[in-house]
């Protein structure tokens, strides 16, 4: 099944999950999109299955806190930063819930966190204006760059470059094999003092980047050159929270939500809106993202809505 506009806007919530007593601050899909694991701010990581659509069990990280949770390729494992006590990053076996390794190295908040999706690095982003680059299999940071600026970084599809976003007014590309020579690229965007940037994406085809604010916009750029193809307003976000935007598997489309419950969906090549979806979250849904294999997305406030089209096309 191919997605149109037409199956886009038959999207309906089919299952809502209410497993946390504070807001989602994160969710991840498994690469198989077999699974999503949730962090909340209540301390507690839920693992859901996809395919029965139920939350199979859930972890608590009741000392450090939990944001940014990630999956790693090995199966069963994650990634996540602390929003209490320490910055330290960790990796947890969610198999028998034992930490795995411990990555120190931030001294303030981190930010961003973007595992490789080739293989076993990781970067992540703080606001101690450090972005650092990890291997899983050692906890020692692998590489250190100082953007100047608080950042927000992401790897692109092939693994081979990543992005940081600093100051909410420039993007810079980094090779993997030579980041210490410095980004390759920089491109400087019109500042908007009213807001900040709070996430930076790849489309899946490597050619476009989306740049999530905690405004009223969000702006897709072309990778290579750095132009601002369309930016996308409309939806609802006064009191600055930090909302997710994603792009769907095919890169054709784009979506967020709102602090209104609602789900706002653009064709990126167009810029035209093609729906809006009312998710009827009590909050805002400060998750969103499509998964990967199958045609299902998720989006969360403090609870979990999984959604299924009901056209076939």
């Amino acid at each position: 099944m191919k997605l149109t506009d037409n199956v886009l806007r038959s999207f309906r919530v089919a299952k809502v999950f209410r497993e946390n007593s504070d807001k989602i601050n994160c969710f991840d899909f498994s690469p198989n999109g077999e699974t999503v694991i949730s962090s909340s701010d209540d301390d507690s990581i839920v693992l859901y299955d996809c395919q029965e659509g139920k939350p199979k069990r859930t972890l608590y990280s009741k000392k450090y806190g939990v944001d940014l949770i990630r999956y790693t390729h090995a199966a069963n494992t994650v990634v996540y930063s602390s929003n209490k006590i320490d910055d330290t990053i960790r990796y947890l076996s969610l198999h028998d819930n034992k930490y795995i390794r411990y990555f120190p190295g931030h001294n303030k908040r981190v930010v961003a966190l973007s595992m490789s999706p080739v293989d076993d690095t990781f970067i992540s982003g703080s606001l101690d204006k450090t972005i650092r680059l990890w291997d899983l299999r050692s906890p020692n940071c692998q590489g250190l760059m100082h953007p100047q600026g608080k950042p927000v970084c992401s790897f692109d599809p092939e693994g081979l470059i990543f992005a940081a976003g600093v100051n909410s007014e420039m993007v810079k590309l980094y090779d993997l094999r030579s980041f210490d020579k410095g980004p390759f690229a920089t491109f400087k965007m019109q500042y908007d003092r009213t807001c900040e940037w709070t996430g930076l994406k790849f489309s899946n085809d490597g050619k476009l980047v989306l740049i999530s604010t905690n405004g009223g916009f969000i702006r897709l750029i072309d990778a290579f050159k750095g132009a601002v193809l369309h930016t996308f307003t409309g939806y609802n976000n006064s009191k600055a929270v930090t909302l997710e935007a994603s792009f769907t598997p095919d890169s054709q489309f784009i979506m967020i939500g709102s602090e209104d419950g609602k789900i706002h969906v653009w064709n990126g090549e167009t810029g035209m809106k093609v729906a809006v979806l009312d998710g009827k979250h009590t909050g805002p849904i400060t998750c969103l993202q499509f998964n990967p294999k199958f045609m299902t997305f998720g989006s969360a406030c403090s609870n979990m809505a999984f959604w299924l089209p009901t056209i076939d096309d």
